[in-house]
């Protein structure tokens, strides 16, 4: 995905979404703040909604990417179902108008009261609580055995593909046969045969998810191609299927170029799906990140700036607990000012104000004071950030026509204080 979404005005000026960050009232806000460009994402999802050119589908937005109700309002109202990994997830998307038959629910370890929640909301539950082992399968039948529901089941294939080949950081490759995820490949009929016949159960689709941040379709691919192979398989084997899902992971432009769109992603996934002959079947996709991750940003201070041992260090007041993914993942994100550039920027390593080596950017060109904005932070930013050193979580703020529209509070230290004192 080129990086066009955060441009510069006529004076040179950051914007996102038509508005110029330098105008929001930062003031009142305060930084470090979160600011996300909602059109962009609506228009991410018309995007990948045309490439299956009217074929029965789904797009389940993961919401685990980013949870916030403006958000993941607008994605649904643009079609969008929901992919959940928690009880928390699924009462989101449901508060945020996701019909209960769009909803997906993954995860190695669902509790109980989430799985019935799963099974009994709306008139039949949702459309599938995606099964991770032989052990998961049982306790859901007794779930619904329990509840007096019949559960609405798909099996998460583990594809086995190797995880050099998956081409993405290790913390995010799910497909390789070390991982936590899913059901090997070669123990797939005997559980679609064991869920057949247990009382309570409807095995209605095969899913598989192998990873995150692809930017090539190989492995995507590869493991589409063993999701529909086992599917024909089990229709064959008299299992009544209602859909494939060939997952999500589709990557963006960090920085260092991605010159695959999701939309190829989907197109390549529904070439593989009609060589296998399954075009009758829908096919379902889990777009997160590639939704939400290019259309926010982190806005953020330079407190200071430090000349020491030949290094020049800026200190912005963004850290690790406000977006950790460089420290988790040694992601990289572009930092550039919001305003115009000049000739007189400096390198400089930016770090933020957590106790942790790990609380480090990188090397970026900047000013030596002002206003910075850390790029392609809409997905696993805020919805993995922490209280840790005591600082409270930033405020969140939605751009809709160019204004704002929706903001959240920041976070208070009196708060967190009280919370950890009242004890």
């Amino acid at each position: 995905m080129a990086h066009d979404i955060a441009t510069r005005d006529d004076a040179g000026r950051l914007t996102l979404g038509g508005a110029a960050l330098l105008d929001l009232d930062f003031a009142r806000v305060a930084t470090p703040a979160y600011v996300y460009d909602v059109d962009g994402m609506v228009r991410g999802a018309r995007e990948l909604d045309a490439a299956f050119d009217g074929a029965p589908h789904l797009v389940a937005y993961a919401v685990k990417a980013n949870t916030a109700g403006p958000i993941v309002r607008a994605l649904a109202a643009a079609g969008c179902g929901a992919d959940v990994v928690s009880v928390g997830e699924l009462e989101v998307a449901l508060a945020c108008g996701v019909a209960p038959a769009r909803i997906l629910y993954s995860g190695v370890a669902k509790r109980d009261d989430e799985i019935d929640r799963a099974l009994t909301c709306g008139p039949r539950g949702i459309a599938a609580v995606q099964l991770e082992s032989a052990e998961e399968l049982r306790r859901v039948a007794a779930r619904a055995r329990e509840v007096g529901r019949r559960a609405r089941v798909s099996i998460r294939v583990n594809p086995g593909v190797d995880k050099a080949a998956l081409g993405t950081h290790a913390h995010i490759a799910t497909g390789h046969d070390e991982a936590k995820f899913g059901v090997p490949r070669d123990e797939v009929t005997a559980l679609a045969a064991e869920a057949r016949a247990l009382e309570g159960v409807d095995l209605v689709g095969l899913a598989t998810h192998v990873g995150s941040q692809f930017t090539s379709l190989e492995p995507y691919v590869e493991a589409s191609r063993t999701l529909f192979a086992l599917a024909r398989d089990l229709l064959a084997a008299g299992a009544k299927l209602e859909f494939v899902d060939s997952g999500g992971g589709f990557g963006i432009d960090y920085g260092d170029g991605c010159p695959v769109r999701p939309a190829d992603f989907v197109r390549a996934a529904r070439r593989e799906q009609a060589a296998a002959g399954l075009a009758r079947l829908d096919l379902h996709v889990e777009p997160g990140r590639s939704l939400v991750g290019a259309h926010g940003v982190v806005v953020a201070s330079i407190l200071q700036t430090k000349a020491a041992g030949g290094r020049r260090w800026a200190m912005i007041d963004a850290g690790m607990n406000d977006l950790i993914r460089p420290a988790l993942y040694q992601a990289k994100h572009r930092i550039v000012p919001l305003a115009a550039p000049r000739e007189d920027d400096l390198a400089f390593r930016v770090v933020g104000p957590v106790c942790e080596s790990s609380d480090d950017f990188g090397e970026h060109v900047l000013p030596a004071h002002g206003k910075v904005a850390i790029l392609d932070a809409g997905a696993y930013g805020f919805t993995m950030a922490s209280q840790y050193n005591g600082r409270p979580l930033p405020p969140e703020v939605f751009l809709q026509g160019g204004r704002v529209v929706a903001e959240s509070a920041r976070g208070s230290v009196d708060a967190w204080v009280r919370s950890r004192v009242a004890m």
